[in-house]
């Protein structure tokens, strides 16, 4: 029993004394929504594939600037940074299609009555600035219904104040995030939502690398999304989630203490229920990039003119892995 329990230690030790250390650089900030990459090194998912994650956050410039040029190995952007980048040149690929949608949405009262699109004819609606995702979002969406901004009454009103401006009936929709159509209906405050994903396909954060990743140690990306899947189908069990919650609550996002049962039920409900998830990762399996769909995301912002130059998903969009 000593000798095996001796074995036992030393491939233990070895497991840990030769994994590779890799960074991540995720897109924002210290927020329980990172809950795989929290999880996977938590439980040793990770450490599994034979390597040691560091991680660190910053803007989506940024992390496709140092994954380029191969300051860290991978990064954690939204999908639409990476479309602009690529329009500019920047050897950026996604190698795991993390989430299959975005997180836009236009929002409004369920008493306000709007029901269906065309009701936001000549009605206020809000979005942060011109500059945002959402600006485009409303365009598309009018677009799509056939009016233009000329049909709305559009406001600019920044973050911290566009919900508020909802909820006190200043405007009568906003165009932000899905994420606070939950948490008004989880105070109470009966609200419907028109999400963009349905008619501009989107997608939230991805698993980025480099081109010198690919070309001379691709085993190193194989690793890493093949512990990001494990780590995500742990999490789609919902008492799971909440117990992961709680620990990535307390040792990486202290300051959420107090929020754990609202943050695992958005973590459930919102991630692994629907933006983990598509028709693609039920054929295919988690991270999926459906090339098609991402094509169709790059021609739209061509259209609106976030990008100016053509650029075929199919250049980038890194499958079977």
């Amino acid at each position: 029993m000593k000798k095996a329990a001796v074995i036992l230690l030393v491939l233990f030790i070895s497991l840990f004394a030769f994994a590779q250390k890799v960074t991540i650089q995720i897109e924002g900030s210290a927020v329980p929504y990172y809950i795989p990459i929290y999880m996977g090194i938590e439980l040793g998912y990770f450490k599994e594939e034979g390597l040691e994650v560091e991680y660190f956050f910053g803007n989506a410039s940024d992390i496709i600037r140092n994954v380029a040029v191969g300051n860290v190995e991978f990064g954690f952007p939204n999908g639409e940074p990476v479309i602009v980048a690529r329009s500019q040149g920047i050897p950026v690929n996604v190698i795991h299609t993390t989430y299959q949608h975005g997180l836009g949405s236009t929002i409004f009262l369920k008493d306000s009555g709007i029901q269906t699109p065309t009701d936001l004819k000549g009605k206020k609606v809000a979005i942060t600035s011109y500059g945002s995702s959402n600006y485009v979002q409303i365009q598309v969406l009018l677009k799509k219904n056939g009016m233009t901004l000329n049909d709305i009454q559009l406001e600019i009103i920044g973050t911290e104040a566009i919900v508020p401006a909802l909820v006190n009936k200043r405007v009568d929709a906003i165009c932000f995030s899905m994420l606070r159509t939950f948490e008004l209906r989880y105070q109470g405050i009966e609200v419907e939502e028109f999400r963009s994903d349905e008619f501009l396909p989107s997608f939230g954060n991805v698993l980025v690398t480099g081109d010198k990743i690919l070309k001379d140690n691709k085993d190193l990306a194989v690793k890493f999304v093949s512990a990001l899947n494990k780590v995500m189908t742990y999490l789609s069990d919902t008492e799971n989630m909440l117990k992961a919650t709680y620990t990535a609550i307390e040792k990486y996002t202290p300051t959420y203490a107090g929020r754990e049962e609202y943050m695992a039920a958005i973590l459930s409900d919102i991630y692994a229920g629907y933006l983990w998830q598509s028709e693609d990762t039920e054929a295919f399996g988690f991270g999926y990039g459906n090339v098609q769909r991402w094509q169709d995301s790059i021609d739209i912002m061509k259209e609106y003119q976030i990008i100016t130059s053509d650029v075929k998903a199919s250049d980038f969009i890194v499958t079977g892995l």
